[in-house]
């Protein structure tokens, strides 16, 4: 049964819908290029249905119906890609209209209370499922975007490996032989001169070219994990670096914790500490520091893992490049590849470990995770 105010709302309301829906049609924000233009007019009207009955049901009843209709009109504004903020503007606008012709009622706000609290209720949560299921909608679109870019990123990046590793080969076979004759030449004629010169750029190309194959295979057929001393490797390294070190003018500080093994591909291991500390030797050939010093550290971490930290006291990093570095072919060098970071954690993260970048105004600290092996170095080098 109505009481005689509720009853007096329902006749007053469907004596002037048309009105008032004309009103709210007339006042809203609308996009001459929004589809479903034309179905907006019904969708106020469908609204304004569920409040004509609203007495009649229970709040469960009314919050079906309600997201019943905020869910198809959702799905029409994600289709129209509106602002959602007009709509939301458009949906307040007609509880605005609506209080408006309540007050040419004649009845008094107070026994109107109950009624205006219901018309708030339906129209707060038909506002809640429309924008809620906008939301998840609009979320749902930007996720299959980003995963079809995600994927074409990464398609891109297999053919490129692809086609890296088929060139590369190719470009690698003319390179041992004139590494061979150049042998031959020194055999020959020891006292050429520039033949040492020309064997030292060979390898450094031959050096670069291996860095172009990591990006194409993540492990090497025929190649086999073997375990290792890390202090050791460490050593091996600034040996082979010693000329670029002082060349440079650079001080080395070593303080690395008792020699630890580890399992996996020496090789790239070496590599990932050329790269590295290489790199840092540049950046401090390029930038005029006054003591140009490199530090390198070893400590481990939970009985698990070693971590190894190469800091420079070179200029600092900005944040927004730390996010970049590890990217592939991203570089701040006029003939850099950008591959040297990439492969370095590619190698780092093979191995099951972690590559980090840490700069400030002191220093940048490259610091590299892995776990270490069960037996200490040089007890056993068995194959795994």
């Amino acid at each position: 049964m109505f009481t005689g105010e509720q009853t007096d709302l329902i006749d007053f309301f469907n004596q002037n819908k048309e009105k008032l829906v004309k009103e709210w049609e007339n006042a809203i924000v609308i996009n001459l290029d929004d589809p479903f233009k034309m179905k907006i007019r019904d969708n106020g009207e469908a609204l304004l249905n569920v409040l004509l009955t609203m007495h009649l049901r229970s709040n469960q009843e009314l919050l079906d119906i309600i997201e019943k209709i905020a869910i198809e009109v959702s799905e029409e504004r994600v289709l129209a890609d509106i602002n959602i903020g007009d709509f939301v503007y458009n949906v307040n606008l007609g509880r605005t209209i609506l209080y408006s012709y309540l007050s040419k009622t004649g009845i008094s706000w107070s026994e109107m209370q109950k009624s205006i609290n219901l018309i708030n209720f339906c129209f707060d949560k038909f506002l809640y499922f429309a924008v809620s299921h906008f939301s998840e909608a609009k979320n749902k679109i930007i996720e299959e975007k980003t995963m079809f870019i995600d994927s074409t990123h990464q398609d891109r990046l297999t053919l490129l490996g692809q086609m890296t590793s088929s060139f590369i080969h190719e470009f690698r076979n003319p390179l041992t032989s004139i590494q061979g004759f150049i042998q031959l030449l020194k055999a020959d004629f020891p006292n050429m001169r520039y033949l040492d010169i020309i064997s030292c750029e060979l390898e450094q190309l031959n050096f670069r070219i291996s860095q172009f194959l990591l990006l194409s295979k993540k492990e090497l057929i025929g190649k086999e994990k073997v375990q290792f001393g890390l202090n050791k490797l460490i050593d091996e390294v600034l040996n082979f670096l010693y000329p670029s070190i002082l060349d440079g003018k650079v001080k080395i500080k070593k303080d690395l914790s008792e020699d630890f093994s580890l399992n996996g591909y020496a090789d790239e291991i070496r590599q990932v500490f050329i790269n590295i500390i290489f790199n840092a030797i540049d950046v401090l050939n390029h930038h005029e520091t006054p003591t140009p010093t490199i530090e390198i550290n070893s400590c481990l971490e939970n009985n698990r893992q070693i971590k190894i930290s190469i800091s420079n006291n070179g200029p600092v990093i900005p944040a927004e490049l730390r996010k970049t570095i590890f990217e592939p072919f991203f570089t701040t060098k006029k003939l850099g590849t950008g591959l040297g970071l990439f492969v370095c954690k590619e190698i780092i993260e093979k191995h099951k470990g972690n590559l980090t970048c840490d700069s400030s105004m002191d220093k940048t600290t490259f610091s590299i995770y892995l776990p270490v092996a069960l037996t200490p170095a040089g007890q056993d080098e068995t194959i795994l």
